[in-house]
């Protein structure tokens, strides 16, 4: 997977990252890139930012 983080985080290491496939979006902790990541449904991830966006 390709992980990126958002621009907006600068050089801060408390961010999440994003890896996105074409059925799949996941979701890591910046500062434990070899810790667990979450996996979500592309349907599930799209239906998140929706909801968090203000």
């Amino acid at each position: 997977m390709n992980w990126r983080k958002s621009s907006y985080s600068g050089s801060q290491e408390n961010c999440v990252e994003v890896a996105l496939t074409t059925s799949h979006a996941g979701v890591r902790d910046s500062k434990h890139t070899s810790g667990p990541a979450l996996l979500f449904s592309l349907s599930a991830f799209r239906t998140f930012l929706t909801r968090v966006k203000f």
